[in-house]
């Protein structure tokens, strides 16, 4: 039988035809028709994509809190007004999907104003 015969026989086969014949190669050669499909399903979902948006987020003022809210206007540009109701209102973001870098930078800036902060 050629190759071409036994595939045009398989494609005359209904499924469960197709099914026994797939559970009788399995067996008389020892191999799992489902192994590479899962292993290459565990293989996606191990990846994880590395995070490259990040949010720096205010958790308090502290105790010196002029010197946060300067820091919040310089930060971010904000009026006096509007960066003091930012940091009345913490826990607010300050930035939102920055590079790690700016985050790190903002997160450095608030901490050495006196306010507690998180990058997420």
């Amino acid at each position: 039988m050629t190759k071409e015969e036994m595939i045009s026989a398989i494609k005359e086969m209904s499924v469960l035809e197709l099914n026994d014949l797939v559970k009788a190669i399995e067996e008389e050669f020892g191999v799992t028709a489902a192994a590479p499909v899962a292993a290459a399903g565990a293989a996606g979902g191990a990846v994880e994509e590395e995070k490259t948006e990040f949010d720096v987020v205010l958790n308090s003022a502290g105790a010196s809190k002029i010197k946060v809210v300067k820091a919040v206007r310089e930060i971010t540009g904000l009026g006096l007004k509007d960066a003091k109701d930012l940091v009345d209102n913490a826990p607010k973001a300050i930035k939102e999907g920055v590079s790690k870098e700016e985050a790190e930078e903002v997160q450095g800036k608030l901490e050495e104003a006196g306010a507690t902060v998180e990058v997420k």
